[in-house]
């Protein structure tokens, strides 16, 4: 081969890297452009892959679940109280109000269904729309009994004056709050539902995630579960099967 021919293989095999180096590079930076523009987290894009996108309604619903847990720790705790006060650390109950302070009540109810979910309901009628008004004042109701509980429950040991009345108020809590979300959940979130396109209601869910990564950063939800299951633990509830119903009497 001459020095022409050499010259000439020589610039088609640089000219076949540079390309391939280009491509790449145009790979990889659509790729980025693409997360800039879906806005999508890391975190988000891992859950779309393994279980699908998480609606707005079942966003919901999950959260209802992290709240049912600390209902659970307040009527294990009432119980306890009445049999043993010393049982229960008031630490506990400190951390399970807090919780529910922040995650339930200034964010799953002021920041999503005051705002968004209560005034469709009510604006598309039907039996769902009496719902919303009670709720509210469900709402605040409850945040008046989570004031009384963080205020007892601040010291080293819980006074004997309150054990009685804290077993009560906890008690009154879980009732309102079990029928609350019931009827939330078989009611009040499908009837929302049913007022938005599926678009919105996609749109929906991402403005959502939005006001959770406000409120708490990227993983406000694995973090609420990662508390109450702390909680949980405080409190040795954390094995399941120690609540398995036992036999019923023989007829």
């Amino acid at each position: 081969m001459n020095s022409l021919d050499t010259r000439r293989a020589f610039i088609r095999a640089s000219a076949a890297i540079g390309s391939g180096l280009f491509l790449s590079e145009c790979g990889r930076s659509n790729k980025a452009q693409s997360g800039k523009h879906t806005g999508e987290s890391e975190s988000k894009k891992e859950e779309k892959e393994e279980g699908g996108e998480v609606t707005a309604t079942e966003d919901l619903m999950r959260e209802h679940g992290v709240l049912r847990r600390a209902l659970l720790v307040y009527t294990a705790a009432a119980n306890r109280l009445r049999a043993n006060p010393a049982s229960v650390p008031p630490d506990a109950m400190q951390k399970t109000a807090k919780l529910f302070r922040a995650f339930g009540e200034d964010y799953h109810e002021k920041k999503l269904e005051e705002p968004y979910i209560f005034p469709a309901v009510k604006k598309g009628g039907g039996p769902a729309a009496s719902y919303p008004d009670i709720l509210v004042v469900q709402h605040d109701r409850g945040r008046e009994i989570t004031d009384y509980i963080l205020s007892v429950t601040q010291g080293a040991k819980l006074g004997a004056a309150h054990t009685e009345p804290l077993a009560r108020a906890m008690e009154s809590l879980v009732l309102m709050y079990r029928t609350h979300a019931a009827r939330e959940d078989t009611i009040v979130f499908p009837a929302w539902k049913k007022t938005l396109p599926e678009k919105e209601l996609h749109e929906m869910g991402e403005k959502f995630e939005e006001i959770e990564h406000q409120q708490f950063g990227e993983d406000g939800f694995e973090n609420a579960v990662k508390q109450i299951g702390e909680i949980e633990g405080m409190l040795g509830l954390t094995d399941i099967s120690q609540f398995t119903a036992p036999p019923p009497p023989k007829a």
